[in-house]
């Protein structure tokens, strides 16, 4: 009997570590998610895991941060390339990709295809092939697209694809591309806007929209030196807006005073306006509750 009980015990405990499990989240995408032309891209690099081997931290490591912060358990993982869309991690890394993961966040290429800038079709095609194949391995994953943010070197310089159009014209564009591959694959859960909140965060005078004319004081600039990757400030407003809209918690929630923007060398001030843009955007869409931050 006494050993009954110890082995009654014994299953308690395993059946518990297995509901503690540790939920697994893939990030699939480019520079754009592993923090290029800034200290983003190493930040962390030890609390994920690269696929790729190449010690990059990025947009995910900041997720990782975050949810720890926030008491949650996820195992991060990651797999990029720069410059690459879709069809290149169906086509070359789908071996490396196709596994049982829970969450997988998909980010494409910047104009949604090199050649041909706008036009979504490779887009759409691609995100039900990888889609099929993550769904073939688990069944209840749960698939999210990030659409990104308007460059400023394809819309100020002359003879760019946007030139001439205000700054927010290529992230609509790149919102509805995405749009398209959600409504064609039912799979995808959201498209997480991070363009949406950069131009939300320029129209509310949080970052200066123009960095050729130079960066208004006390506004932040949401673009690296090549005004095309993002700052630090930028990749922290999508990791910002990724985990507000998959852990479903209020990026608020983790205060003015958090870790890595800390890190990073933000000011409070800094770090707190753009929660509330991160915020503020996915109260607009939907994807997070209009509610006060979570204590």
């Amino acid at each position: 009997m006494h050993r009954s009980i110890w082995g009654g015990l014994a299953a308690a405990v395993l059946l518990a570590a297995g509901a503690a499990q540790a939920e697994s989240i893939l990030f699939v995408g480019n520079s754009f998610t592993f923090g290029a032309l800034s200290p983003v891209k190493p930040y962390k690099s030890d609390t994920v895991t690269d696929l790729n081997a190449q010690w990059i931290g990025g947009v995910p490591a900041l997720f990782k941060a975050f949810t720890a912060q926030s008491g949650l358990d996820y195992q991060v993982s990651l797999e990029t390339a720069p410059g690459m869309g879709f069809d290149f991690h169906y086509d070359q890394k789908l071996a490396t990709l196709a596994k049982p993961w829970g969450t997988v966040i998909l980010q494409g290429y910047s104009t949604l295809d090199a050649q041909k800038p706008g036009d979504p079709a490779k887009l759409v095609k691609y995100t039900g092939l990888l889609a099929d194949a993550f769904l073939k391995q688990n069944p209840q994953a749960r698939l999210y697209l990030v659409a990104t943010w308007s460059r400023a070197d394809l819309t100020y310089p002359p003879g760019k694809p946007w030139s001439g159009k205000p700054i927010e014209a290529m992230a609509q564009d790149i919102r509805a591309g995405y749009d398209q591959a959600k409504a064609a694959v039912p799979a995808i859960r959201a498209v997480l806007p991070v363009g949406e909140a950069w131009t939300r965060a320029m129209h509310e005078g949080v970052a200066d929209p123009n960095p050729y004319d130079g960066v208004s004081f006390g506004q932040l600039d949401l673009w690296s030196w090549d005004q095309y990757h993002a700052s630090a400030y930028g990749y922290y407003l999508e990791a910002l807006v990724i985990f507000g809209g998959v852990a479903g918690r209020d990026p608020r929630s983790l205060g003015d005073h958090e870790a890595s923007a800390a890190d990073l060398g933000f000011s409070p001030a800094q770090t707190k306006v753009l929660q509330l843009t991160a915020y503020e955007e996915l109260a607009a869409q939907g994807l997070l509750a209009a509610a006060s931050p979570t204590p």
